[in-house]
């Protein structure tokens, strides 16, 4: 993300050239005859010159955006790699990579910079890697492999083992544990930092004198490495607030100029509490925050205006401050126009990133598209203009459904639906499903082919079972396929997270289908976003008691400031529920 509206033009050569080899790359990527071999690496003393500009190494992939905007929230000026020498000659380096371990490498191998990389950091240059950007540096990755890293550090990137309970992709707000003398990530222990990743390195005998700090997920995973001027970190600081903000500044700044982060006592991941925005145009065609009640936004007067909660980029920015985990735009709208025309909403998340450190979602018309003209465009293609725009995960409605349906009938994975394409390029974990069921009770829960549950409490005419009817374009359209089955295909066609909504608790504020929430989070191994309903702050304690919940969203009850966010999280943390405060 980026203050200035957009990626200025000087630095579009080599934006636009990734890119296209990111997107059009073919399958061979460097699985046969791997040798590994780790290179040689001697530490020298710290430069400090002064410079206030930081080198950015952006390949074209994911959202980098957010980056961009956190160097220049601290007063850095940004330079654009656009040749090896740029990275040689570089006297900060940055590599925020974003996606697949492949798709990167791909880019790196042809453009030439993997080799400038590793010169870079052999000669111990700082260098702040992050997330895919540490991951690289690594012999090499199981993801869609093996698939040969730079060989800097000694080890293989495997993936996170789901079979123990724990959910792939690990997603959220994290505790790390620093195991030296860390330098960037001073004074931190404690404090909650952000993660989304599926693959993890592992210490060894091998990298240990690397490793700065450690995860705890089920394993106990590489966080962080250090050696003399360069660092690397698996979790985004750019996107975990404060204490993110300050890890920047300690690799940008001398440690006296830095601001030391409020102690706290993070010991584990966290449940997240998520802000959502519905974003449409009202009657005058502004965009506006709106709310539905049953999917129903329009206000019940005379005028039958739609509700105007707020302005989206001012609420956004009044989440982040009031401490919300992640923030959730749903263009509601994005069903009637074309995502890459839609221009307001993509001006709404560049504005918005510019001040919020936490992640964002946008959700809406994301799908492939021909237009009046003939062309088509993929569903990647759109998805990587949210993504340019400061967007860190996408959220796919009705096309996935659409996936869903054509895979449970044929058994076949083409490679082509708008979850695969995504999830092939950037990573599953940067794709969101959002699934809109209802309920349909039932007297025999064998009315129906998908999975009926028995309920608590009665249908209206005393039934005592329930099946939950997806439905595809804001609810108005019911489909064959119930949210059980739907879940568990979208999770085998690439999803990395599913937002689970309930049209029946949608504006009620009664609390979150419980039955719901269990039946889906019980069937899957991703995570599940809670949904609809919420009224109380019980209410989150509630569904993160009951079911295996990562997070809970709502919208009304913040908008209205019926409820606010940092009372919902004193009560998750007074009841013993581990959250970011």
């Amino acid at each position: 993300m980026e203050a200035a509206p957009f990626v200025s033009a000087k630095v579009q050569p080599f934006r636009s050239s990734s890119s296209a080899l990111l997107l059009s790359r073919n399958e061979n990527i460097y699985r046969k005859n791997l040798k590994f071999k780790t290179r040689n690496f001697s530490v020298r003393a710290a430069a400090n010159d002064g410079s206030s500009v930081v080198t950015l190494l952006d390949y074209g992939a994911g959202n980098v955006r957010s980056v961009r905007n956190a160097i220049r929230f601290l007063g850095y000026d940004i330079k654009d790699v656009q040749t090896p020498e740029d990275i040689l000659n570089a006297n900060r380096l940055i590599f925020p990579g974003v996606g697949a371990f492949a798709a990167a490498m791909d880019v790196l191998n042809q453009t030439g910079m993997a080799e400038a990389l590793c010169t870079y950091i052999e000669n111990d240059r700082p260098f702040l890697g992050i997330c895919l950007g540490l991951q690289l540096l690594f012999e090499s990755s199981e993801e869609n492999g093996p698939v040969k890293g730079l060989g800097l550090i000694p080890g293989v990137v495997g993936r996170f083992d789901s079979s123990s309970g724990f959910r792939v992709p690990h997603i959220g707000w994290n505790a790390v544990q620093i195991t030296k003398d860390s330098g960037i990530l001073d004074d931190i222990g404690g404090c909650h930092v952000y993660f989304v990743h599926s693959y993890r390195a592992m210490p060894s005998n091998a990298n240990n004198d690397w490793i700065s700090s450690t995860c705890d997920y089920g394993d106990n995973f590489i966080a962080s490495i250090r050696k003399g001027n360069v660092h690397a970190v698996q979790f985004h600081p750019e996107k975990s607030g404060n204490v993110g903000l300050s890890i920047l500044r300690r690799f940008l700044y001398s440690k006296s100029d830095v601001t030391e982060p409020a102690e706290r006592k993070a010991s584990k991941l966290a449940k997240r509490v998520i802000a959502c925005l519905d974003v449409r145009t009202n009657d005058k065609g502004d965009l506006v925050v709106t709310k539905g009640d049953q999917y129903d936004v329009r206000e019940h007067t005379k005028e039958n205006e739609v509700r105007n909660l707020g302005k989206p980029v001012e609420l956004a920015g009044q989440y982040y401050k009031d401490g919300a985990d992640e923030i959730s735009f749903l263009n509601i709208t994005g069903f009637r126009d074309f995502p890459l025309g839609d221009l307001p909403m993509l001006q709404v998340l560049r504005n918005a990133s510019e001040n919020v450190f936490v992640p964002l979602t946008v959700g809406g018309g994301i799908r492939d598209f021909t237009d009046g003209n003939g062309r088509h465009y993929s569903s990647l293609e759109v998805a990587s203009e949210y993504f340019r725009s400061g967007a860190d995960k996408v959220s796919i409605g009705s096309d996935a459904v659409y996936a869903a349906e054509a895979y449970l009938k044929t058994g076949v994975k083409t490679g082509k639906t708008s979850l695969e394409q995504i999830s092939r390029v950037y990573g599953n974990q940067a794709v969101v499903v959002s699934i809109d069921p209802r309920r349909v009770y039932l007297k025999d829960p064998n009315e129906v082919e998908c999975k009926a549950i028995k309920v608590m409490i009665p249908g209206p005419n005393g039934e005592e079972y329930v099946w939950y009817q997806c439905t595809v374009n804001g609810g108005r359209e019911g489909r064959p396929i119930g949210a059980y089955e739907l879940a568990k295909a979208v999770e085998d066609l690439g999803a990395g997270e599913i937002l689970l909504n309930c049209i029946d608790c949608d504006g009620q504020g009664t609390g979150f289908d419980i039955e719901l929430i269990k039946l889906v989070s019980d069937a899957v191994t991703i995570p599940v976003i809670a949904s609809s309903g919420a009224g109380a702050v019980e209410h989150f304690s509630e569904v993160f008691t009951k079911t295996n919940a990562s997070a809970a969203l709502a919208a009304g009850i913040f908008h209205r400031k019926e409820v606010p966010i940092q009372s919902v999280k004193e009560h998750l943390s007074k009841v013993e529920i581990e959250v970011r405060m």
